[in-house]
C-alpha cells in the first residue's frame, strides 16, 4: 500500500505540504483546498500549479475531494443539474490533476440514514456523468446517508452502477455514532469494494486524537490491509488539532485557513506515527533508509 495525506490537513501552501509529504517518506497528496480556494473553485491555472508542485517533491496526486454529493437531497431538476454539473466538473479537473479518483458523498442525511433514497437521487445525477474518465468512490461519510460499511453496500446495490468503488473511512462511522468498532466487521462486509482508505482517530462522536490514541485499532487495520492485498492508497486526513477542537462547519466545509490552521506540526506528528504503524506491520514495501521516527509508536 501507498501512503498520502490530505494536503491542507498540513498547509494552504502547497509546496510545504508535498515538502513535508516527501521528507517523511509519504508517497501521495490527496487535494482538496489550496492557498486558501475550495477544490470545486480553483481554476485550471491554480489546478495546473498543485499537479506540478506534486509532481515536482517526487509525489503522485493521490486523490481529488470536492464537495460532490455533500448537501441536501436534490428536489428539482435544477438542484439534480447544480449538483451533476459540480460532478461533472470535478471529473474534468481530476483529469488535468492527475487524479486517479474523484471522491463523492452520498447528501446529507435528514434523521436516519436512508441510502436508498439517497441512491434513487443519485442515479439521476449521475446519469451522464463520466464516470469512465476518472473513477467515483463513494465515502463513508459522517453526516451522509452512508455513514458505515453496509450503508454504503446499501446504496449501491441500490445504484446498481459496478464502476463506483467504496473510500472507507472507519473513523467518520466511529464519529457518526453509527458504529463505534467498524473493523473488523463493517470492513468485512464490503473490504473487496474500498479502493481507497482516509486515516484519523477519533474519540467516540467527541473529537479526534493523535493518531493511535482513540477508538480505532490502526495497526491491526492496516496488518489486515496488508494481507488481503490492499495497494491502493492509505491517506491521513487529521481533523486533529493541537490546542482546539474543530468545528461541525470547520469539518463539513474543510478548506481555507480557519480549518487548515494548527494542522502543521499535528498531521507532521501523525505522519510520522502513520508510517511507523505500517512499517512495524510490513505494510510497506522495502524502500531503503526510512525516514527517521521521532517518537515511539504506543
Amino acid at each position: 500500500m501507498r501512503l498520502a495525506i490530505i494536503n491542507d490537513e498540513l498547509s494552504q501552501d502547497i509546496d510545504e505540504a508535498a515538502a513535508e509529504a516527501a521528507r517523511q517518506g509519504f508517497g501521495g497528496l490527496e487535494i482538496r483546498s489550496c492557498g486558501g480556494v475550495p477544490p470545486h473553485l480553483m481554476d485550471d491555472a491554480q489546478l495546473t500549479a498543485v499537479r506540478e508542485a506534486v509532481t515536482g517533491h517526487g509525489l503522485r496526486v493521490a486523490g481529488f475531494d470536492p464537495p460532490a454529493l455533500k448537501c441536501a437531497l436534490p428536489r428539482t431538476d435544477a438542484d439534480i443539474t447544480s449538483v451533476r454539473d459540480l460532478v461533472v466538473d470535478a471529473v474534468r479537473r481530476a483529469e488535468l490533476l492527475g487524479a486517479p479518483f474523484v471522491r463523492v458523498f452520498t447528501f446529507y442525511r435528514e434523521g436516519d440514514p436512508d441510502p436508498r433514497t439517497a441512491a434513487k437521487a443519485a442515479r439521476e445525477v449521475l446519469d451522464g456523468v463520466p464516470a469512465d474518465r476518472v473513477p467515483l468512490v463513494v465515502e463513508t461519510g459522517m453526516r451522509t446517508n452512508s455513514p458505515t460499511m453496509r450503508h454504503t453496500l446499501e446504496f449501491l446495490d441500490e445504484l446498481g452502477d459496478d464502476r463506483l468503488g467504496i473510500l472507507w473511512d472507519p473513523g467518520n462511522s466511529v464519529f457518526s455514532g453509527w458504529d463505534p468498532a467498524p473493523f473488523p466487521d463493517d470492513y468485512e462486509t464490503g473490504r473487496e469494494r474500498i479502493r481507497h482508505v482516509h486515516v484519523k482517530d477519533p474519540v467516540g462522536t467527541t473529537a479526534y486524537v493523535r493518531l493511535g490514541d482513540g477508538d480505532l485499532p490502526w495497526p491491526r487495520i492496516l496488518t489486515r490491509l496488508a494481507e488481503d492485498g490492499y495497494d491502493g492508497w492509505v491517506s491521513l486526513e487529521t481533523h486533529w488539532r493541537i490546542g482546539r477542537v474543530l468545528t461541525q462547519a470547520q469539518r463539513d466545509e474543510p478548506w481555507g485557513e480557519e480549518f487548515t490552521a494548527g494542522g502543521f506540526e499535528a498531521s507532521a506528528t501523525c505522519m510520522r506515527r502513520l508510517r511507523a504503524m505500517a512499517e512495524a506491520v510490513g505494510a510497506l514495501p522495502a524502500t531503503g533508509t526510512a525516514p527517521h521516527t521521532e517518537e515511539p509508536v504506543v
